[in-house]
């Protein structure tokens, strides 16, 4: 079930603990929230958090099934530029501070990760 709801990621993991845990908490969270069938709306990626939708993140797998359920991923693409990984975007689409604006003040509930 697709839940009216926008999900940002600003890390490249989950908290602030070391890098090897932040990874394990991402994805734990991704998958276990995939398998309880609540989908969200949109999925915003910006700062740190755009590398989880590029080449050579632990997540990805994990992001393809999110959006080919129906969720929106979005990534800021001027994190993407100022991180040379424009042409590493492996899920969502480029998108830029007006879309992450429109998608805030549209959603009735937002989480940060």
């Amino acid at each position: 079930m697709k839940q009216d709801l926008v999900i940002l990621f600003t890390h490249y993991g989950m908290g602030d603990g070391p890098q090897d845990l932040q990874q394990t908490l991402i994805r734990k969270f991704l998958t276990l929230w995939f398998e309880s069938g609540q989908i969200p709306a949109k999925m915003i990626f910006y700062t740190d958090g755009v590398k989880l939708a590029c080449q050579g993140s632990p997540v990805l797998d994990q992001l393809k099934a999110f959006e080919a359920q129906g969720t929106e991923i979005v990534l800021c693409q001027t994190c993407l530029d100022r991180y040379g990984l424009i042409d590493q975007v492996s899920v969502g689409i480029v998108g830029g501070m007006g879309d992450i604006i429109e998608a805030l003040q549209k959603a009735p509930k937002v989480i940060t990760i």
